[in-house]
């Protein structure tokens, strides 16, 4: 693990953490977690040990990754994110495997603070969820979410600006369009 920094109060448990990442204080990855290169793992994050995070992934402090949960190359997971995996926990019976469902965060997603995702579902490339939204359902790409249970509310650029009604962004110019799983960029 060269290159790899590990605050002396964190714990890195894994073999398989790419250059350039950080796990900060009291931060806990487990043996068998798959992390990539310069991911920022914050004070006090866990990282069960199936778990997956990409290149360049945010986890923000407080933030519980569990087994199966899968998070593509910049996702941003902001403080007290919390996955789920098993849809019918029971303290007298352990699942494991395949037994629990996954979760995958498409490329470039953002999980504000305190989101709650429930397994097996989809968050789509670019999609942003707000600060407390409980996502029960797939999310549709760069598609902006809110509340319990997280519904639609609008459409967000790759930038994060969210999207006018014409699906272009006031910030950075960029124009999409719907394709049937959210939407894709027209220019």
């Amino acid at each position: 693990m060269s290159g790899v920094r590990v605050h002396p109060n964190g714990l890195c448990e894994s073999e398989d953490v790419g250059d350039g990442t950080r796990v900060w204080a009291f931060a806990h990855v487990l043996p068998g977690a798959r992390i990539g290169r310069d991911c920022n793992i914050c004070d006090g994050a866990f990282v069960e040990g199936s778990a997956v995070l990409g290149d360049r992934v945010t986890v923000k402090n407080g933030t519980l990754v569990f087994d199966g949960v899968t998070c593509e190359d910049e996702v941003f997971l902001g403080p007290n994110v919390l996955f789920t995996n098993d849809l019918r926990p029971r303290a007298a019976i352990k699942r494991t495997g395949d037994a629990l469902l996954t979760t995958l965060v498409r490329r470039g997603a953002t999980l504000g603070a305190g989101t709650v995702v429930v397994c097996g579902v989809e968050i789509g490339a670019h999609a942003f969820a707000a600060a407390g939204s409980v996502v029960t359902k797939d999310v549709p790409a760069h598609a902006f979410v809110a509340g319990n249970p997280a519904r639609v509310k609008g459409w967000v650029c790759e930038c994060g600006q969210r999207l006018t009604d014409a699906l272009t962004c006031p910030d950075c110019a960029k124009s999409y369009r719907e394709d049937g799983s959210g939407l894709t960029r027209a220019s």
